[in-house]
């Protein structure tokens, strides 16, 4: 199994920064996909970031060139730094890792960020 808890999260003025924490425990072995996803109210949870093994990332298109995801080489952190926010990025951020070999798709409790305009 493996814990994810997101940290970072809280309110900021449009065009302000915040660094999204996911510091992922247990059997963290295997781990060859770490994600950022959001929900917002009355909308699905989408993709907002992604980072696989060899370091290729993936961003959501209106997140492109604000955001960026990183993580330790050991997998057990991974980050998300937002730049440049705006209200419609304002939702839950959850953590996702994957064991792709495995089929396994790990979540963490979510983190609110509110963006005001």
């Amino acid at each position: 199994q493996v814990q994810l808890v997101e940290s970072g999260g809280g309110l900021v003025q449009a065009g302000g920064s915040l660094r999204l924490s996911c510091a992922a425990s247990g059997v963290i072995s295997g781990i060859n996909v770490m994600a950022w996803y959001r929900q917002a109210p009355g909308k699905q949870r989408e993709l907002v970031a992604a980072i696989i093994s060899g370091g290729t990332t993936r961003y959501a298109e209106s997140v492109q060139g604000r955001f960026s995801i990183s993580r330790t080489r050991s997998w057990n952190t991974a980050y998300l730094q937002m730049n440049n926010l705006k209200p419609e990025d304002t939702a839950v951020y959850y953590c996702n890792a994957k064991k792709s070999y495995m089929n396994a798709d790990y979540w963490g409790q979510g983190t609110q960020v509110t963006v005001s305009s």
